[in-house]
């Protein structure tokens, strides 16, 4: 009975609107301004613009101590949408809010050592930030530095969204929701080869071609390869061909030069 009304009720309600169209001076000028979304093919760009705009329309931006404009929250939201266009939209669910400060900002962690009952509190400054069904938390700063150097090696929001993607099974352990076509034992078996070698390279005091940060954990190892996919495939191929070739799987070709 209760599933019947329920039926019922979602006969009643009205369709979903779709979002508003971004306007054409505003997306060739967001174009012009970022790279990664000029370089893509144009179905892509096509199902970019779409994303886009559904991204501008259900995700709340919160600026701080900053005024964010349009152009400035479409240009967050054509990064954060590329990683997904062959993942699909769903991908970006389970979270609302996008948090901008100014400037790289200070975070404050508790860490339990369940060992010896320890509780460390730690100041950290950061370029972003994803909280598990929480906000997506960004560095206005880092994110214009990105664009202005977009094939460094780094891209916070490609960072961020990797996060995002790693979370919605719940754990963050750089296994993220697999497409069809990817085996999970492969996945696993080529990442933790790749995580145990660059902590075989840092324990030997060696410098490595991938960010250090990396050997943080394997959440932050699938993040940071997931940036070089997106600002320097090609360093990630030289480096490590079986990872960039999983990722080149999940995300499809990147957009970089």
């Amino acid at each position: 009975m209760a599933t019947a009304k329920l039926a019922r009720l979602i006969d009643w309600l009205p369709p979903r609107r779709p979002p508003p169209p971004i306007d054409e001076v505003l997306w060739q000028a967001a174009l012009a301004d970022c790279p990664l979304a000029r370089r893509l093919d144009r179905p892509r760009q096509m199902r970019l613009r779409l994303y886009a705009a559904r991204f501008l329309k259900q995700k709340r931006f919160h600026p701080v101590d900053m005024q964010l404009g349009i152009r400035e929250r479409l240009l967050i939201a054509m990064q954060a949408c590329i990683p997904v266009l062959e993942l699909g939209w769903k991908s970006l669910r389970d979270w609302q809010t996008v948090i901008v400060y100014p400037h790289h900002f200070r975070v404050h962690h508790d860490h339990h050592d369940r060992a010896t009952g320890v509780v460390t509190q730690t100041d950290q400054i950061r370029a972003g930030e994803a909280w598990q069904r929480g906000p997506l938390v960004l560095s206005w700063q880092a994110v214009r530095d990105n664009l202005d150097n977009p094939w460094a090696g780094h891209n916070v929001v490609a960072h961020e969204i990797a996060h995002k993607l790693d979370m919605l099974d719940g754990t963050v352990d750089g296994l993220p929701i697999l497409p069809k076509g990817l085996s999970r034992e492969t996945w696993v078996d080529t990442f933790q080869q790749a995580y145990d070698g660059l902590h075989a390279t840092l324990d030997a005091g060696l410098e490595t071609a991938i960010d250090p940060y990396a050997a943080t954990n394997p959440g932050e190892y699938f993040a940071v390869v997931s940036e070089l996919h997106f600002s320097d495939p090609h360093l990630l191929a030289q480096v490590e061909p079986a990872v960039a070739a999983q990722l080149h799987a999940f995300y499809g070709p990147s957009p970089a030069p």
